[in-house]
This record gives C-alpha cells, structure tokens and sequence, in this order.
C-alpha cells in the first residue's frame, strides 16, 4: 500500500491509502492495518485490486471456467507444480516447471489473457486489498457490484493466482496470509482508478 502510494505521488497522482478513516494523512510509513474507510476509492493513484477486480481481470472475460484460456491447464500455459491428482493438470511433464523449477518465471513468459493481462494464472500469489473471511460469499457485502471486502480490519489479507499446484492456478483460488508475512511466492500487481 506504502508502495502504490509512492508511485501515486511520483507520478504526480492522487494516493489512495490513508493513516486513518479521516483521509487526512497520506499513508507514508509504519504498519498499519487499513480499513475501507481508509481508502480513497475515488483517487487516480495506484492501489491493489479488490479481489473482485482481480477475479474478473484473471478471467479475461471468460465465465464457467478454471483458467483464463479454459477447463485444463499444462505447463506451456502457466508456471505451477503439476501432478496427476487433478483430471484438468493435463500437462505431458509432471512436478515443477521444466524450465523454471520451483522458481518463478519473468513476466509475460506464458500467452496474455484476453484482456492482454500476462500471468493471472500461475507463478506467484498476488496480494488484493480484502481482508479475508471465509464466510465473506455467505453474506450480504459479497453479492454488491464491485465488493471490496469486509470493512474491518481481521487477521490476513486475501492472496490470489498462486502457482503451487493445478488446483491454486485456477481463477477462483483464494488464499490468505497475515499482511506482514512475505516470502519468494507473494507478489502484488496495481490498478488505477480514473
């Protein structure tokens, strides 16, 4: 967040993250835990996607289906850790990547979704914005256009996209950790409002 702020200001864009509900303060340093209050939704800056946004921008534009491109998935279409456990890993090499091993790939290495988004499948897990709830789906919030998560601050933060396996590369595959946690799997990619 600290850092799509500083990008925001670089660019001379309006940053989304505040220190508090009053959006006074411009996020800058320290380690907070934000709430949607916090957030200056209306701003041109850069911020994480909401895990709707991220949902819809994995799926290209397709509905009903696991991956971006369809049903199946083969490691000549993402960078993941492939076996015979899941009918749809229908890859013709098995385990870690044969190029990248249990590496991530560079970007844009595997074809662009149709929305021209390259590695929405695969490869690392991407921070959103939403605090996790594993209820989240059974309640009101969840079924409103353009849902950003519940509006308090919990435990972890949803992580999408995730290449351990066939079954985590898929679009719908959610994953959560606490916001400090970071490791050589967690990534972030911006979006910016207009």
């Amino acid at each position: 967040m600290k850092w799509c702020n500083a990008r925001s200001e670089k660019e001379g864009l309006t940053p989304c993250y505040h220190t508090s509900a009053t959006q006074t303060a411009v996020y800058r340093s320290g380690n907070l835990d934000l709430t949607n209050a916090c957030v200056k939704w209306t701003a041109n800056g850069y911020r994480l996607p909401t895990e709707a946004e991220w949902e819809k921008a994995a799926r290209g534009g397709l509905s009903g289906q696991r991956f971006p491109w369809g049903n199946t998935i083969t490691h000549s279409q993402a960078n993941y850790y492939s076996h015979a456990y899941y009918a749809y890993d229908v890859s013709p090499t098995r385990n870690y990547h044969p190029i990248y091993g249990d590496a991530t790939s560079p970007v844009g290495v595997f074809a662009a979704n149709a929305y021209g988004l390259y590695d929405m499948a695969g490869n690392v897990w991407e921070w959103c914005w939403d605090w996790y709830d594993h209820t989240w789906y059974g309640k009101v919030g969840a079924s409103v256009d353009d849902s950003r998560g519940p509006s308090g601050a919990l435990s972890s933060r949803l992580l999408r996209g995730g290449g351990s396996d066939a079954s985590n590369a898929q679009s719908s595959a959610r994953n959560n950790f606490t916001p400090g946690y970071a490791n050589g799997s967690f990534g972030f990619r911006c979006v910016r409002g207009f």
